[in-house]
């Protein structure tokens, strides 16, 4: 393993952070905030730091192999969740280093959790910060999505393998070329959502920042009361379009630019995806009628932003759905982790491996009724391997070991069962609310202890990372080669 390598690509993704350090530094000095210091010192430590990284790199391998790639996808964002937390402690946002490192893992992983209160309160320059932490956190959460998982094989991803997934020396400039498209399309659609929401009726500073947070499903909001806050009906239309355009493939984007609606027309996840999330809001709809006599554009209006937000795992609320009664709140709770499709900034278990379980489920009941007949597996257009199977099944079974193992631990640091299954549950998913009176839609996570925060942090990371990320360089086979 090259780990001089390494260490410069970590460099070079430190350096980056710093970097974008300047629009918040720049934009503290515009509005003469004292959190400047903050900025301005957060920035030279990671530029220091980056520095050093790149310049102890040795001679270039001449490709990436599997392992420095494991390790590389990890370290990148353990490195970022800590240095990105600085400006957070030397504002005196946070008063602890867990608070800083837990809210910069909630934006990096476009969770959505946190700690912090009075947002509308806090300095302008600390809440765009909190958004740029999302925002870039969505663009890593497409490249780990359309070219690393794929590559690595994990959890079933290698069914959405292109040719650009490929980190060998004679494919990597066709993988830069078709993540440099991804991104295009990033700022594209982020830039359409900030003018859709000053058309609806937002101000600049509030557009922007929700634009952004809105396009990599992170939910952070410039206001306590999220998006309640507005109580429009036109801004919640256009967030509930761009949360759905956002938890899409974004692969399925790229021939959209010739004038091909094919693909996107054609991808069963989406089909699913959207019809699962329709189900959902007749049920919830029928459910407010019924129970709590809502009428039924007022059920339709919260029912649909709720349940696009929690489904996407973006986490934005217009409403506390934990009064809506039990039903309500086990629909919710199960939502927590459906996720989008694969290849978008969604979180959760993702579309894909629903599908897979279910074609699974049926091929069972047919083999029960035709025991010799012979059955073709296929998803997008490509054969589902008995290989694909063995990895969905063994992700999930690590998925629901990961949330008990957290359950458990929050349980052990003091917190109630349904702040800790909740917790555990929003944390893997990275969603952001959970249940309960303590972390709920209405709450954040300031009331936790440090130890509870650090555990969620190892599970934020662990979601968005797909676990066996994480916890593959843990193993001693990794380091033995």
């Amino acid at each position: 393993m090259s780990f001089s390598f390494v260490r410069f690509l970590c460099g070079n993704i430190l350096f980056g952070l710093a970097a974008l350090m300047l629009a918040p530094c720049f934009y503290s000095l515009y509005l003469g905030s004292d959190d400047v210091v903050a900025f301005f010192t957060s920035e030279a430590i990671t530029a220091a730091t980056a520095i050093l990284l790149i310049l102890s790199k040795g001679q270039t391998p001449s490709r990436l192999w599997v392992r420095e790639v494991f390790l590389l996808t990890a370290l990148s964002w353990i490195m970022v969740s800590i240095f990105g937390g600085l400006p957070f402690l030397f504002s005196h946002t946070v008063t602890s280093s867990a608070d800083a490192v837990f809210e910069t893992v909630s934006g990096v992983t476009t969770t959505g959790a946190t700690v912090l209160s009075a947002l509308d309160s806090q300095p302008r320059d600390i809440l765009l910060w909190r958004s740029m932490l999302q925002w870039v956190g969505g663009l890593g959460i497409i490249a780990l999505g359309a070219a690393i998982l794929p590559f690595l094989r994990i959890g079933g991803m290698r069914l959405f393998r292109a040719e650009s997934s490929d980190f060998s020396e004679k494919a990597l400039p066709h993988t830069q070329r078709f993540l440099l498209r991804l991104v295009l399309i990033y700022i594209v659609m982020s830039v359409g959502c900030a003018v859709a929401y000053a058309v609806a009726g937002m101000g600049v500073f509030d557009a922007i920042n929700h634009a952004m947070t809105t396009v990599s499903t992170g939910g952070f909001s410039t206001h306590d009361a999220s998006i309640a806050y507005f109580d429009s009906t036109a801004i919640e239309i256009v967030s509930i379009v761009f949360m759905l355009v956002a938890a899409m493939p974004f692969t399925t984007f790229l021939p959209l630019a010739a004038g091909d609606f094919r693909p996107l027309k054609n991808d069963t996840q989406v089909r699913s995806m959207i019809g699962s999330y329709a189900a959902v809001v007749v049920c919830l709809v029928a459910w407010l009628a019924w129970d709590r006599g809502m009428g039924i554009l007022e059920a339709l209006r919260v029912s649909a932003f709720n349940v696009v937000s929690i489904a996407t795992t973006t986490g934005y609320v217009s409403d506390d759905y934990s009064n809506w009664g039990t039903f309500a709140v086990v629909v919710f709770f199960f939502l927590t982790y459906v996720g989008g499709c694969s290849g978008s900034t969604a979180g959760g278990i993702k579309i894909f491996r629903f599908k897979i379980a279910f074609i699974m489920f049926r091929e069972t009941m047919q083999r029960l009724l035709h025991p010799n007949a012979v059955f073709t597996r296929s998803m997008r257009g490509r054969p589902i391997t008995d290989d694909i199977v063995s990895s969905v099944v063994a992700f999930a079974l690590a998925y629901a070991f990961t949330v008990s193992v957290v359950t458990v631990a929050l349980a052990a640091a003091g917190n109630d069962f349904i702040t800790s299954f909740s917790a555990a549950g929003t944390a893997m998913a990275n969603v952001g609310p959970g249940l309960g009176s303590v972390i709920g839609p209405v709450s954040n996570f300031a009331a936790l202890s440090d130890l509870s925060k650090w555990i969620l942090c190892a599970a934020m990371l662990l979601g968005r990372l797909e676990i066996f990320t994480l916890l593959i360089i843990l193993t001693p086979t990794f380091w033995r080669g």
